[in-house]
């Protein structure tokens, strides 16, 4: 396109560089998957029964078949099954908490995909596939990293997102509850999409970020909220490097009932990862445990000592 000059401006962005500057940059996490599944020409992929629906669609796109794993009490595959040549293990490196048991998993799995979509400030190991999510972590309607040393798919379109950020500009002028809506339109749209260059839009704000900010915040967010509740917390692999890494959430797994609702009263809001966990486990998993029973406690960058000292306290009037 030849070069437009003067007339209106446009969003207000400076040329700056991502975080992941070396990665190739797609339309969202799960097409990064695909895009591995597709130039690997996998078979069969292995995915722990506690993952979001969405992560299923690339296998599904693909025609490739699906075997759910379970995982323990630290976050890590029970297999038992040997990986065979055309078989892939995505590993998910759950809120960042295994990112020291990486390296471990490959070496102990043939072929891996280590998914690192709640560990954005997680480096990829050398050689490994490796994806990431933007959203969760920013601003942004889309946009997902890949790390790979296969072969590059030629030609992808680019992606244009200027119509689902919407709702990311209403949060700003109306609320949280007024954009809710267009969050939940926008998960339907990337549903609807194929493999695609990451946008000119999404990413020019992810070249805006300051990103040693944001996970500085974010480390201190988190150190405030577990020094408070690591006692109560039946999530015992929580350890200080995950308080170095810009965590995405305070992940508070408690058994006592009504708690995350009250938080949701009190405009603290607290998703559930993942409702429908719940229709392909047994009812005494502890998937399933971990579905009804984990709070994932905002710690991000939009907040301060004061929020979280909030936090602390409507637990403390529920507990």
């Amino acid at each position: 396109m030849t070069k437009e000059i003067g007339g209106y401006f446009e969003l207000e962005c400076m040329k700056g560089n991502h975080y992941h500057e070396k990665a190739i940059k797609l339309n969202s996490a799960r097409y990064s998957l695909q895009y591995i599944l597709q130039v690997k020409k996998y078979k069969k992929i292995y995915i722990p029964y506690y993952s979001c629906e969405s992560i299923l669609q690339p296998s599904n796109n693909l025609g490739i078949d699906i075997e759910f794993y379970n995982i323990n009490e630290n976050l890590m595959p029970i297999l038992k099954c040997d990986i065979y040549d055309d078989e892939v293990l995505l590993f998910i490196n759950y809120f960042g908490l295994n990112n020291n048991k990486i390296r471990e998993i490959t070496k102990k799995y043939k072929n891996i995909i280590v998914d690192n979509t709640q560990a954005f400030y997680t480096l990829p190991c050398d050689k490994i596939d490796t994806i990431y999510s933007a959203r969760k972590f920013f601003g942004v309607s889309d946009g997902g990293y890949l790390y790979t040393d296969s072969p590059s798919i030629s030609k992808l379109q680019r992606d244009i997102s200027y119509d689902r950020y919407e709702y990311l500009l209403k949060r700003i002028d109306l609320g949280a509850a007024e954009g809710y809506l267009g969050f939940r339109e926008n998960e339907i749209k990337l549903n609807n999409q194929e493999i695609l260059q990451m946008s000119n839009l999404t990413s020019k704000i992810l070249s805006n970020i300051n990103y040693e900010y944001v996970k500085l915040k974010r480390e201190k967010n988190f150190s405030i909220l577990h020094d408070k509740l690591k006692d109560i917390n039946e999530l015992k692999n929580i350890d200080e490097s995950l308080s170095k890494n810009g965590p995405m959430i305070y992940p508070f797994l408690i058994s006592k009932d009504n708690i995350k609702k009250y938080l949701i009263d009190n405009k603290i809001y607290v998703a559930t990862y993942w409702p429908e966990v719940i229709s392909r486990v047994e009812t005494d998993s502890y998937e399933a445990y971990l579905t009804n029973k984990l709070i994932p406690l905002p710690i991000d960058q939009r907040y301060d000592d004061e929020d979280m000292m909030y936090i602390l306290k409507k637990i403390w009037e529920i507990i």
